[in-house]
């Protein structure tokens, strides 16, 4: 079985979930149109799109429209919704059994994510991490 067909257990959803509910309101209410998937892990042409090797990590990916680049005319007729998928074999790998830390993580992940959604670029949002004090999720930091 591909690691992609993998089930995420029901406690890694209860984990996203809780970093989701842990979102500010005033993130909460830019939210519009995005779902939050957890996942096993990345499919190969993720891994491919964000220039990764098979054996690299990659704790989340944001895929759709950011908020910033939706015109007057975004949400004029059917529109999928926007996907931040939380990727649990990554978060296992750096949590090592440690509960709070996967926990934190994916606090952090979804933050991550959600930034994508609002528009941030990789650099704006490893900066605004920075700034917030966040885990470092490279397990070489």
């Amino acid at each position: 079985m591909s690691e992609q067909a993998q089930d995420v257990t029901p406690a890694f959803e209860a984990i996203v979930a809780d970093g989701v509910d842990a979102l500010p309101q005033w993130v909460k209410d830019k939210l519009d149109n995005v779902v939050f998937v957890a996942e096993c892990a990345p499919s190969p042409e993720i891994m491919r799109e964000e220039g990764l090797e098979r054996d690299d990590e990659l704790f989340g990916y944001y895929h759709g429209i950011p908020l910033t680049e939706r015109g007057e005319f975004y949400g004029v007729g059917a529109v999928l919704p926007d996907t931040i998928s939380i990727f649990q074999k990554a978060h296992e790998s750096v949590a090592g059994g440690d509960a709070a830390r996967m926990a934190q993580l994916v606090r952090e992940t979804v933050w991550h994510e959600v930034g994508h959604y609002i528009g941030l670029d990789e650099e704006e949002v490893r900066a605004r991490e920075h700034e917030r004090g966040h885990l470092a999720i490279d397990p070489e930091k």
